[in-house]
């Protein structure tokens, strides 16, 4: 059925060997790159990454030999990502259904495990449906296009998720930005937005830089007020804030007043990728007929809605692992600013250790790693130039033991390099 090709001028010698495409254009754009990167590395935030060679853990080995990393930077909140039921159920599914599905979801791209995942995500949320994606950051792309018109408009917080800020530029609804969970500049924006249709609200749930929970309760009452509607990002809140691992909509007792949900299988719910909105089932309905990342990305691999799924059962079968984080987060945060640092936030996992300086941040990031520590620096445009940190996520699976060596590393590398007296 196949024969062999022969291409003129096809390529001679190495096989494999890297080539750069020629020409004048070629170089100027070389040219141009590699002094952005040089910028990059001189302005102290250049982003390395660094290679893991064991599971996704509290305790991690590094390839070129670094063993016994104890790993405080992973969205591993709930330590699902390496859970022995969460992985069988991963080959399991793999081994029912295949490797992947080569398709769009309405094409041939639908399976059983899809579908049930997807209810079993309505149920968890306590929404009429939901729909999967590819990944939050899709979800986000999807949702405001197919959702909002030129005669609609969306209000956002300014210090929303990436996804958020991109998938609103994509849509063609009038954009409100409201200073960061400021409730009074959010109100006249509601009321300079009454002109138009519809109106939604969109923030996230929990903020991933900064670990701050956005104020539900107080933007339910000015969306009721402005008849407006509530989208809120909980990728840094699902499945292990609120009594039952639901959410910031739980934690404050807004989930009937919260209108649509996103957030990711990626993080708490397995680790692995995907991502979903839930909400109206007419909304959904609605996203699977218009929303393009759905439209056009393949269908999530089984073993990764293995995982998901069996995240999820876990969950709904007790609370235990989503109530075990809270303890080790305030004994992190609470001995932290006792050894004289600023941690932002409250009451999150998300623990952001305030430095101000890219470099410093960098520095210390690599210092600490010396220490066994791993963790990682951010700065602009991750962040605000002049607020960069080193954020420390908390995990349900980190010992007592690991914090407290956490703490004292960090101790140690902030006085070292000056960050503290």
């Amino acid at each position: 059925m196949w024969r062999a090709v022969a291409v003129p001028g096809a390529a001679r010698g190495r096989a494999g060997a890297p080539r750069a495409a020629s020409g004048a254009a070629a170089a100027q754009l070389r040219r141009r790159l590699e002094s952005e990167l040089e910028e990059i590395r001189g302005a102290g935030t250049w982003k390395s990454e660094r290679v893991i060679a064991s599971r996704q853990g509290p305790h991690l080995r590094l390839a070129g030999g670094g063993a016994g990393i104890i790993n405080f930077c992973a969205n591993n909140y709930l330590g699902l990502s390496s859970h022995p039921e969460v992985i069988r159920a991963a080959v399991e599914a793999l081994e029912k259904f295949g490797a992947g599905l080569s398709s769009v979801r309405f094409i041939c791209g639908t399976q059983s495990i899809h579908k049930d995942l997807e209810e079993k995500i309505a149920r968890f949320h306590q929404r009429e449906d939901a729909i999967l994606y590819a990944s939050c950051f899709d979800a986000n792309a999807g949702i405001f296009e197919a959702l909002l018109t030129p005669e609609d408009a969306v209000l956002s917080d300014e210090l929303n998720h990436a996804s958020i800020i991109d998938g609103i530029r994509l849509c063609k609804a009038n954009k409100y930005r409201y200073k960061h969970m400021d409730m009074q500049d959010l109100e006249a924006k509601l009321k300079e937005a009454q002109k138009h249709r519809l109106r939604l609200v969109a923030t996230d749930g929990a903020f991933s830089m900064d670990g701050d929970i956005a104020p539900l309760r107080e933007i339910c009452q000015l969306a009721h007020k402005y008849d407006a509607l509530v989208f809120i990002d909980e990728c840094h809140a699902t499945g292990f804030l609120g009594p039952n691992g639901r959410g910031t909509d739980e934690l404050l007792g807004v989930m009937d007043k919260v209108t649509i949900i996103n957030s990711t299988l990626g993080k708490a719910l397995g680790g692995a990728a995907g991502g979903y909105t839930t909400g109206p089932k007419p909304l959904i309905d609605l996203l699977r007929q218009r929303s393009r990342p759905y439209l056009f990305s393949n269908s999530l691999p089984p073993a990764v809605v293995g995982c998901a799924s069996k995240a999820l059962d876990l969950l709904m079968e007790s609370n235990a692992i989503a109530q075990s984080m809270a303890a080790k987060t305030q004994r992190f945060r609470s001995k932290m600013m006792a050894a004289g640092f600023t941690i932002s936030g409250k009451d999150h996992p998300i623990c952001p250790v305030m430095l101000g300086d890219a470099r410093l941040a960098s520095v210390m990031a690599e210092d600490m790693l010396n220490r066994g520590i791993y963790v990682i620096g951010f700065s602009y445009p991750v962040v605000p130039k002049g607020k960069a940190r080193i954020r420390v996520q908390i995990s349900a699976v980190h010992s007592d033991e690991d914090i407290d060596r956490c703490v004292e590393a960090f101790t140690q590398v902030g006085r070292k390099h000056g960050a503290l007296p």
